[in-house]
């Protein structure tokens, strides 16, 4: 899950004497102050943020000599900051959870972001660049800088010589942010309205993903005591009510995913545990539990499409002994999750959870263990894997059949890797694989996912490897997976095999198998993506060359019964269960709803080994 960015950006910034570009950003300096830019050592800007609907103060502290910043802000009821520290950027959410974001984009982005606090395109020495020669463009000049330790930002400067855009690339989207009616600030001028675009592969530009501000009071050499740039503490809202400082909470494991019970505000819920997400509901849940949304923000997952998100203040949300006093959730609409999943939940456990307790989960016993700092203990015989944090979200480093790559963790999915469309791209990956035709093979926020399958061999975590994956490869510039800061995503078909644990604090992650890591990962050999529908299995989807269209069965028809065996019998994750692992060569007679019969001959998508 996707969190609104907010780049607010120091309205002045770029010069380097004798250097490409040094005539465009004389000219804006001489527009927006000259001379008078040299003594200021800090600004302090506040205002009014508006997104998503929603409306409310922001003050931003910039250190001009450093590069360190500091952004607050409060959006309806919720509040929120980021900031900069000198050496990492970092985050803290509505509900108070904060983390450093130490992957290498972030760390990237924070050092761009740094470069034009500093204003170090007038004071080389505050920051090195390489800064392509300017370019004409619409009516405008631009230039291309690449800070030392960051990433490229184009700079875009109008006939008046003032700053009036930056475009900068991060993962798969593309941030444009726009400044104008600039004003005069003590001696100088900075812009007092800026406005943040969020702009996908595809061109597309989705308003719920707009940020604006609108400031109305500077301030020129306020005072940078260090501690304001700090990683804020967390409030003390979070707690294991119990003397053990642990608790343990038995979990369905149902299609790979993880599904526990809990409580909000005393009434039972049923959540799925997502590393790769956040607290949410769905927006039903919501309402039965008589939590009104504010606002509307844009959600994105796998799925090419985004969503209306909204938050919610809850009195509490209780794992077992896990208490989070107060929460802020996500009111996000996961779809037909019901038909997708054959089972029903009110929504997740995500990144909140997993940052304020040590979490394990020992997915053979279906266990999921929180812990206080104090009481955890990694598991026996468990290897540690060291991670890093891009958008709250673990990434751990490995090599897969030799090549290294850069893994999201995600309990939340069901597929055991996705490879992302750029690293797939890099390395001829469809070809290297042989891989299937394209297919939907999973489902999440957003809608179908659609990617090749194939069979993968050998994944190395640290001392951990597993052999004999079976893989999807995403082709597609939509959706999470065609980040390209990222090779894939390794969700509950991996860690199935492993008790797992988290500690968030120390950027580790534990790893101790619990069966063979070399037998063959079992993959549908129907050639169908089946949903529940009532009594019913509904063909939403047909694999291309699969045994379903050999059947000549057709999406949307409806299955009655499965060898006679009515299909509302068995859940549909057994249905999936028994199409993924009984062999190529079985049969099974199929009774539609109109009455006909199919024969379905399971056949191999992928190999069976590699």
């Amino acid at each position: 899950m996707k969190r609104l960015l907010l780049v607010l950006l120091a309205a002045c910034a770029t010069t380097q004497p004798k250097a490409a570009g040094d005539d465009v950003f004389s000219r804006f300096k001489a527009a927006t102050g000259g001379p008078a830019w040299d003594s200021i050592a800090s600004l302090e800007l506040r205002g009014t943020l508006l997104a998503g609907g929603l409306s409310g103060p922001l003050t931003v502290l910039q250190d001009a000599r450093t590069g360190r910043s500091v952004s607050r802000y409060s959006l309806g009821t919720l509040q929120g900051a980021e900031g900069f520290d000198g050496k990492t950027g970092w985050e803290q959410d509505p509900g108070s959870e904060s983390v450093a974001l130490d992957a290498p984009e972030a760390v990237a982005a924070a050092r761009t972001q740094a470069w034009l606090t500093a204003m170090a395109y007038w004071y080389p020495s505050r920051g090195a660049s390489a800064i392509q020669p300017a370019e004409a463009r619409d009516g405008h000049q631009v230039l291309v800088v690449t800070p030392k330790g960051g990433h490229p930002i184009a700079l875009w400067f109008d006939s008046n010589d003032l700053l009036v855009r930056t475009v900068e690339k991060r993962g798969a989207e593309t941030i444009t942010t726009f400044f104008d009616d600039y004003r005069e600030a003590g001696a100088v001028r900075l812009p007092f309205h800026q406005i943040v675009d969020h702009t996908d592969a595809t061109g597309r530009t989705d308003p719920r993903a707009r940020a604006e501000v609108r400031f109305d009071r500077v301030a020129l050499d306020v005072p940078v005591p260090d501690a304001a740039f700090a990683l804020p503490a967390m409030a003390e809202t979070a707690k294991i009510a119990n003397a053990s400082g642990v608790t343990r909470v038995p979990f369905e494991l149902i299609n790979n995913h993880i599904y526990v019970s809990a409580t909000i505000g005393g009434t039972p819920v049923r959540m799925l545990v997502d590393t790769g997400g956040t607290n949410l509901l769905m927006p039903a849940s919501a309402k039965a539990l008589g939590l009104a949304a504010e606002g509307k923000l844009a959600g994105g997952g796998v799925g090419a499409e985004k969503v209306d998100v909204g938050l919610v203040h809850a009195p509490d949300l209780r794992l077992g002994d896990a208490v989070l006093e107060k929460p802020v959730l996500y009111v996000l609409d996961l779809g037909p999750m019901q038909s997708v999943e054959g089972t029903a939940a009110d929504g997740l456990i995500g990144f909140e959870m997993f940052r304020r307790f040590r979490v394990t989960i020992d997915y053979p016993a279906r266990m999921l263990t929180l812990s206080s700092k104090d009481s955890f203990a990694p598991p026996a015989g468990a290897q540690a894997v060291p991670f890093e944090m891009a958008e709250r979200t673990p990434v751990v480093r490995g090599t897969l059949d030799g090549m290294a790559g850069r893994f999201t963790i995600d309990t939340g999915s069901r597929a055991t890797l996705t490879l992302h469309s750029p690293f797939v791209r890099e390395h001829g990956l469809v070809a290297r694989y042989a891989a299937a035709p394209l297919q939907v093979v999973g489902w999440g926020v957003g809608g179908p996912a659609k990617g090749q399958p194939a069979r993968l061999g050998a994944l190395t975590l640290g001392d951990v490897t597993v052999r004999n994956l079976a893989g999807d490869l995403h082709t597609d510039d939509t959706g999470a997976f065609a980040n390209p800061d990222i090779s894939g995503n390794l969700g509950g078909g991996f860690l199935r095999h492993f008790v797992v644990a988290f500690d968030y604090e120390a950027r580790q992650m534990y790893l101790a198998a619990q069966e063979p890591l070399d037998a063959p990962d079992p993959f549908d050999r129907s050639g169908m993506w089946i949903l529940s529908d009532g009594a019913a299995l509904r063909i939403s989807a047909i694999s291309p060359g699969g045994a379903a269209e050999k059947a000549g069965l057709k999406t949307d028809q409806r299955i009655i019964s499965i060898n006679g065996e009515p299909a509302g019998s068995r859940a549909l994750a057994e249905w999936r269960k028994l199409f993924a692992e009984r062999p190529a060569g079985a049969h099974f007679a199929l009774t539609l709803a109109d009455h006909e019969k199919a024969e379905l001959v399971l056949a191999n998508i992928i190999p069976d080994q590699r």
